[in-house]
């Protein structure tokens, strides 16, 4: 488990704010909320069995990461991630994962090194026979794994964000067995580097990476589920 995944466990734990947040967060960017639709208060309180308090705590919170606007004397209405936010998004993301590579080059652990390899060769597998919600998992388990190894709290928890924030449009985009494959090839290459330990060569291959997974969105039209603001 990474420092990130143990800190988020204690978020849960004790704080309510926390845990609120985190589970509307999660159904906003999993597209359980419409874009444009208003989030209430007490429905809220009432689904999550807590009082307001938590909700309204959680709402500032949503805000200031801007999946939701709040406008007084109206409501809390669903932002959520616009088409021009992936790219933005894939944009930052792609130096933050070669430096990341990077960083995963010069401070793995064997056991990590170890789950990096045996997670390519199962989602090689899982390619081969088509099934693609397993390789769905094992593509986020690849990255979370680097995302610990780097050894950087910060870094870390910068990635873990946007990749929850893309979470929809990657599952989209890894339901074509074609990217799957491909995918789970450029995850391949960066482990080899990572293991030779060619720190250079694995920050190029994770950059690379991103690219062309936000390639691959644009040519097939896959990121068409995020409206973007400029055509509404």
């Amino acid at each position: 488990m990474s420092s990130y995944d143990v800190k988020k466990e204690v978020t849960d734990k004790y704080s309510l704010r926390g845990r609120v947040f985190n589970r509307l967060r999660e159904d906003i960017l999993s597209g359980k909320y419409e874009e444009h639709e208003e989030l209430k208060e007490v429905a809220i309180g009432e689904e999550l069995g807590v009082s307001r308090t938590p909700v309204r705590e959680a709402f500032r919170q949503l805000e200031l990461e801007g999946l939701i606007q709040i406008i007084p004397n109206k409501g809390a209405y669903v932002t959520g991630i616009t088409a021009k936010d992936v790219k933005d998004i894939y944009m930052i993301r792609s130096s933050l994962e070669g430096m990341c590579a990077r960083l995963a080059t010069e401070n793995i652990t064997e056991e990590q090194l170890e789950e990096l390899e045996e997670n390519v060769y199962l989602a090689a597998f899982h390619a081969s026979k088509g099934h693609m919600e397993q390789m769905t998992e094992l593509d986020n388990r690849f990255h979370h794994i680097l995302y610990d190894a780097c050894n950087s709290k910060m870094l870390e928890r910068l990635l873990v964000d946007f990749h929850q924030y893309v979470a929809r449009i990657r599952q989209k985009t890894l339901s074509t067995k074609e990217r799957g494959i491909a995918s789970n090839n450029e995850h391949r290459q960066i482990m080899e580097a990572i293991k030779a330990g060619n720190a250079d060569e694995a920050e190029r291959l994770a950059t690379l990476h991103m690219n062309n997974a936000y390639n691959n969105m644009v040519k097939n039209g896959l990121y068409d589920i995020y409206k973007n603001e400029e055509q509404e």
